[in-house]
């Protein structure tokens, strides 16, 4: 694309949401965003799950990777600031946040998950025939772990089952800014992955001790979110979700004491009452979740 074609077609989102400093300038296509939450934080959104990036003393790190095809566009930015790329850590093992590994390969040796995150990557490439296609944490861990680079200081944290039984919470102690990945779909239906372990009772009790460990001034980073809504957020946000989450079952609970089948449920359900901030596509999949949740001994 010729230089001033480029320039006119192009446009920066700067500093929706910032928690310290002066945001540092990128250029993007129209169709992707790097907005910088801080001096050395920021987020990119193209397709998949949000990636967090840190531009720290010792290298980039990079949280989540999003998928082959759109992760070059952040990489590709992210060069021109002259740093080597130095860690890659996952959220969690679904594609939209680990498929572009693949892509880090020759620039990080060293990608680190929650042990049951690798877990299932590994069983979903096996099942796909997709090994080839993997870049598998190298590093993983149970409960908690912490990393140290340069000025800044990492911190793991798994609080239990909940979106799959392996997501994991990064949280950015020096700008207090926690990427928790797919535990939170702000104001859009979630996809619950029963599969790899999913529990809406346990993911309410995880969200409640995420609001308990963090403060009151922490910026979470999200997944994912709908509409009209941002993928960063505060700790009412994650109460919200909870909220809605606690809705599903009461609602689903009570479908079900009514002796309505999961099909009939989907059938009639619009929205959850009490949670109108969630519509669009996708209400089957958290009725589902909680159907089986409810039903299953």
């Amino acid at each position: 694309m010729q230089r001033r074609k480029f320039l006119y077609s192009t446009l920066l989102t700067m500093a929706a949401i910032r928690t310290q400093g002066k945001a540092t300038a990128f250029f993007s296509p129209a169709e992707w965003k790097i907005t910088m939450l801080t001096d050395d934080l920021g987020i990119f959104t193209e397709s998949g799950g949000t990636i967090l990036f840190n531009l720290s003393q010792s290298g980039i790190i990079v949280v989540d990777s999003q998928f082959p095809a759109s992760v070059p566009h952040l990489i590709e930015e992210l060069k021109k600031k002259g740093m080597p790329f130095h860690l890659l850590v996952n959220t969690h093992h679904h594609g939209d946040h680990t498929s572009g590994n693949i892509v880090f390969k020759p620039l990080i040796s060293r990608v680190i998950a929650h042990v049951n995150s690798l877990y299932n990557q590994e069983v979903v490439a096996r099942r796909q025939n997709s090994l080839d296609k993997q870049y598998f944490p190298t590093e993983t861990f149970s409960e908690s772990t912490v990393v140290k680079t340069g000025d800044q200081q990492i911190n793991l944290n798994y609080f239990g089952a909940a979106h799959t039984n392996g997501d994991a919470v990064i949280h950015f102690e020096r700008e207090n800014v926690a990427h928790v990945g797919d535990l939170v779909f702000n104001r859009r239906h979630p996809f619950v992955d029963r599969s790899a372990g999913a529990n809406i009772k346990s993911w309410i009790s995880v969200l409640q001790k995420i609001c308990s460990h963090y403060d009151d001034d922490t910026t979470f980073v999200f997944g994912h979110a709908g509409e009209g809504y941002q993928v960063t957020g505060k700790k009412q946000d994650i109460l919200a979700f909870e909220d809605y989450l606690s809705r599903v079952l009461d609602y689903v609970k009570g479908q079900i004491k009514a002796g309505n089948s999961l099909q009939e449920i989907i059938e009639k359900t619009t929205g959850i009452p009490g949670a109108a901030e969630w519509k669009g596509e996708g209400i089957s999949r958290p009725l589902t979740a909680a159907y089986e949740e409810l039903t299953t001994s």
